[in-house]
């Protein structure tokens, strides 16, 4: 059994970039590396010697329980059978373990065949981007933590120790909260890109398109922090300028349908969450949204 202040070694199952990212900051943190396991001998030996220690390993192994924590950061669709061969291979060495999962939309109960096996089981998802492209940043990061007491007190000490900031979530909630993630980072980016390709069809470079949105992008998100949503809030639909609102839906029937569908459900959004008066503004903004040419 783990006890405070006792050695942590932490086993890596599926060590892709979420796990080669935390792996390596653990271990310039000073936590020893067990297992380092990959589908793939090659992929194994890169990401061991990208986290900087640990014993590589191609394919699921009981080494991997001899760590005291182990960390399964596989894709969600492998994640319960990952788990249900683990525990058949480790049997009662499962006792006393602490396994963790790092996918945003899954709770604990996917790791019920090492729970069955006496492990401590729970999740540790950062709020974070990992590209493969470079270490992001963790300091200061969301880590949403959730499980049975022990999994749940070894997952704020890895939060502590990367300097990020824990925040217990109920596990049925887990995946709302992913969605928020995803509304953010995933359809964010869409959003971006969107406007892009809007601006160098008008004769932007991809380049000059960049430098227009970004300024654009960051003023808003500081505006945000520091002003709140409503302050914050600019464009037409913020000052009731639906005129202008049904133009730019003209101007999009120019491009693939997804434009002028996601302006729609975006305005809406807007009108919804950031309006003080959503009821009135939505009414407005289907007549916009709506009116023929």
């Amino acid at each position: 059994m783990l006890s405070r202040g006792m050695a942590r070694t932490i086993s890596i199952v599926g060590a892709g970039r979420v796990g080669r990212t935390l792996g390596r900051r653990l271990h310039e943190l000073g936590w020893q590396i067990g297992a380092v396991i990959t589908r793939s001998a090659a992929r194994s030996r890169s990401a061991a010697r990208e986290i900087g220690g640990g014993t590589a390993h191609a394919g699921l192994t009981r080494l991997a329980l001899g760590a005291d924590i182990i960390l399964l950061t596989t894709p969600d669709g492998t994640l319960a059978e990952t788990a249900r061969i683990l525990g058949e291979m480790g049997g009662e060495e499962c006792r006393g373990k602490v396994a963790l999962h790092t996918s945003g939309a899954l709770d604990r109960s996917v790791l019920d065949p090492l729970a069955q096996r006496g492990a401590a089981t729970g999740s540790i998802h950062p709020m974070q981007t990992f590209s493969g492209r470079g270490m992001p940043k963790l300091e200061g990061v969301i880590f949403a933590v959730e499980g049975d007491s022990q999994a749940r007190r070894v997952a704020q000490e890895i939060v502590r120790a990367l300097g990020g900031i824990s925040v217990a979530v109920d596990g049925r909630s887990k995946p709302a909260y992913h969605a928020a993630g995803a509304l953010v980072a995933s359809h964010g980016l869409a959003l971006v890109e969107a406007a892009t390709q809007v601006l160098m069809k008008l004769g932007f470079t991809r380049r000059r398109a960049a430098g227009a949105l970004l300024p654009l992008m960051r003023q808003m998100l500081d505006n945000f922090e520091r002003l709140g949503p409503q302050a914050a809030w600019t464009g037409p639909i913020a000052r009731g300028d639906y005129a202008t609102v049904e133009k730019h839906v003209r101007a999009l029937e120019e491009y693939p349908p997804e434009f002028g569908e996601s302006y729609a459900s975006l305005s809406r959004l807007a009108g919804r969450v950031l309006s003080t008066k959503p009821a009135a503004t939505l009414r407005e903004l289907d007549r916009a949204l709506n009116k023929k040419k």
